[in-house]
């Protein structure tokens, strides 16, 4: 039997490269369409490297050829506008589309908890989330009305060793190290689910060629649950610093900084727990493996490797001190 086929669009990120890997270890038939850019992120070498803008569908289809994949995974939709290119260009070619949508688009404020994948989606905060919801939609009408075979994957926070959890990104960190002031959305306590990218692709390589898949949608998070101030005591020992954590209302952060209001109102300052149990049927026997502390380890020591990317943004750095000054007498400081 010849091997299954997958094209990845896009496939150097931070979810798409480890599904890569992964669906090449597992003996699928791997290629990747993308713009060839330089990345942190280098492709396995026996992939099949197609160079094409998946948006420019002329380039698309002469890189493509006359090539039809067991599955197509596209990690490079984010407006409704390419789901209708996407569809013009692998209906026919491919017997399964994965589309990567977003666990944020689920109900935000979420209204029961665990979420399962029948939780309403819906999210007045995010324009980012309701693009996404507005992508499903697409697909799943393209589904009922012609038979594109989709399915809809939501991941929540995967991450890698390039990626801190937080908007601040190395600036948190810098300022643990130098016994600065961290700000902390909210009391500090609300729940959040931070998946290894090696977990998610282990199980999503399940999902693919899976004809029990086609029609459906998963979720595929870690289920280890962390507060937010667990989740910044984890990073700032991993970083070998005592951190000092001044809560501050979600809603206050968003006046001082205003572009982090929607992706925190609309997702971190709500807490998530995750019912894993339909991927698992899929992946029978998975489960991540990965607890953060070990992830976070991760995540210093690469970033410690490589201090050109230590980059301090200085208006975040300028923000927290604001924060600090206006909120931190009325805010917890611990």
């Amino acid at each position: 039997m010849a091997p299954r086929s997958v094209l990845f669009v896009g496939g150097t990120g931070k979810i798409s490269s480890a599904c890569v890997a992964e669906a090449a270890r597992r003996g699928f038939e791997v290629s990747v369409m993308n713009r060839n850019q330089s990345s942190l992120r280098p492709l396995p070498a026996d992939v099949t490297r197609l160079t094409a803008d998946v948006r420019d569908l002329g380039a698309a289809r002469t890189a493509l050829g006359h090539r039809r994949f067991d599955a197509v995974v596209d990690v490079t939709i984010f407006d409704p506008d390419q789901v209708v290119t996407d569809i013009d260009l692998f209906a026919g070619r491919t017997d399964q589309f994965v589309f990567i949508s977003s666990a944020s688009a689920y109900q935000k404020p979420v209204a029961r908890l665990p979420i399962t994948e029948s939780t309403p989606l819906v999210n007045p905060f995010w324009e980012y989330s309701r693009r996404k919801i507005a992508c499903e939609d697409a697909l799943v009408r393209a589904h009922r009305e012609h038979g594109f075979p989709v399915t809809i994957v939501r991941p929540s926070h995967t991450y890698d060793r390039t990626g801190l959890p937080f908007d601040g990104r190395w600036t948190v960190v810098d300022r643990m190290r130098r016994g600065k002031p961290v700000v902390v959305h909210g009391d500090g306590t609300s729940l959040w689910a931070l998946t290894h990218h090696v977990d998610f692709a282990r199980a999503f390589v399940h999902l693919l060629a899976n004809p029990l898949a086609i029609g459906d949608s998963f979720h595929i998070t870690g289920d280890e649950v962390l507060t937010w101030d667990q989740i910044h005591r984890i990073v700032a020992e991993a970083a070998g610093a005592e951190p000092h954590l001044v809560h501050v209302a979600s809603e206050a952060i968003a006046t001082v900084l205003p572009e982090w209001g929607p992706p925190l109102l609309g997702d971190k300052a709500h807490s998530v727990i995750f019912d894993n149990s339909k991927i698992k049927r899929l992946a029978p026997g998975w489960v991540a493996e990965v607890p953060y502390a070990e992830g976070a380890r991760e995540i210093i020591d690469w970033f410690d490797s490589h201090p050109e990317h230590q980059v301090v943004d200085q208006k975040v750095d300028a923000a927290f001190d604001t924060l600090v000054e206006r909120f931190g007498s009325s805010a917890a400081a611990v």
